[in-house]
C-alpha cells in the first residue's frame, strides 16, 4: 500500500461511507430515488449524483459541460452552481444507470487509492478551481461523503454509522469551526471559555477559550466556571452544524447554561456548511 499514513484515515472513512451508500441505494425502487433528503433541494438521486461527481473530480475527470436551469431555488451563489452541475446533469438518469455509475466510480477510486503515492502536501484542483493540498481534499471529501450518507439514511429511514470512521472525521472538521463561531461571530467575552458537551454514539467534551486578544482556541481540557455550556446529542450537533435542521426544530434537544445572550448568539451561528 503506497498511501501515506497521514491520508489513510481519510481513505478508510471514505471507503466505509461509500460502501454504505452503495448498499443503501442498490435495492431502491425507481420511485425511492425521488425521495426528499434533509439536504436542501436535493433528492436521493441528487445526493448520489453529487457523491459520484465529487469522486469523479477526485479522479481528475473533466467537469460536465452543462447549462443549469434558471428555476433551481436552492442555487443562490457560485459555489452552489458549481456543486449543482454534477447533480443536474444526472437528474433524468434511471436507477440502474445511477447504481452502475456509482459502482464503476467506486472501482476507479479504489484503484486510484491503491496506487496513490503523492505526499499529503501535494497540490491538486479543488472547488471552483482553487488549489488545495491532497490531505485537505481527502479530509473534506471523507467528511462530505459521510454527511451525505447520513442524508440518505434520514431520507430512507435507515439510521446508522453515527460512530463510523467518517463520523470521527466529521467531528474534527466541525469542531475546527467552533473557535471562530464563539470568538468572532458570537463575540464571547475576552478571557472566557465556552464548553461544548456532546453525547450519544460519539461523545466528546471540548472547551473553546477566548484569550485577552479575542482569539479563540479549541482545547480538550475542561474549563472551570465557563461563561456558557452547551449540551446536545451528536446527531443534533451534526444536523444543526450542517444546516439540515433549523434551531427552532431542535431547541428541545439542546441544554444551554450560563450567559443566555452568549448561548443564543453561538446557536444562531452554529451552521457551518449546507
Amino acid at each position: 500500500m503506497s498511501l501515506h499514513s497521514t491520508l489513510q484515515p481519510y481513505a478508510d472513512a471514505w471507503t466505509h461511507s461509500i460502501e454504505a451508500i452503495s448498499e443503501l441505494v442498490q435495492p431502491l425502487a425507481e420511485a425511492d430515488w425521488n425521495r426528499r433528503t434533509p439536504c436542501p433541494g436535493w433528492s436521493v438521486r441528487d445526493i448520489v449524483s453529487h457523491v459520484i461527481g465529487m469522486d469523479c473530480e477526485m479522479l481528475g475527470d473533466p467537469r460536465p459541460i452543462h447549462t443549469l436551469p434558471r428555476d433551481l431555488y436552492h442555487v443562490t451563489n457560485e459555489h452552489q452552481r458549481y456543486m449543482e452541475m454534477q447533480v443536474d446533469v444526472r437528474r433524468h438518469h434511471t436507477a440502474p444507470e445511477m447504481t452502475s455509475e456509482l459502482e464503476y466510480t467506486i472501482i476507479r477510486r479504489n484503484r486510484q487509492l491503491r496506487n496513490e503515492n503523492r505526499q499529503p502536501d501535494a497540490k491538486m484542483r479543488g472547488t471552483l478551481g482553487a488549489e488545495v493540498t491532497l490531505e485537505d481534499a481527502m479530509r473534506r471529501h471523507a467528511f462530505n461523503v459521510w454527511v451525505h450518507e447520513q442524508d440518505l439514511r434520514a431520507a430512507l429511514g435507515r439510521p446508522g454509522d453515527l460512530d463510523s470512521p467518517g463520523a470521527h472525521v466529521a467531528r474534527d472538521v466541525l469542531l475546527e469551526a467552533m473557535p471562530a463561531i464563539v470568538a468572532d461571530k458570537a463575540q464571547a467575552p475576552r478571557s472566557s471559555a465556552v464548553v461544548l458537551d456532546v453525547h450519544g454514539p460519539l461523545e466528546f467534551l471540548r472547551t473553546i477559550r477566548v484569550d485577552i486578544q479575542g482569539r479563540g482556541t479549541l482545547e480538550t481540557a475542561p474549563a472551570l466556571g465557563p461563561a456558557a455550556t452547551l449540551s446536545l446529542d451528536w446527531e443534533t450537533y451534526v444536523r444543526l452544524s450542517c444546516g439540515r435542521v433549523t434551531l427552532d426544530s431542535v431547541s428541545d434537544r439542546i441544554k444551554a447554561e450560563g450567559d443566555p445572550e452568549l448561548t443564543a448568539a453561538i446557536l444562531r451561528n452554529f451552521t457551518v456548511t449546507t
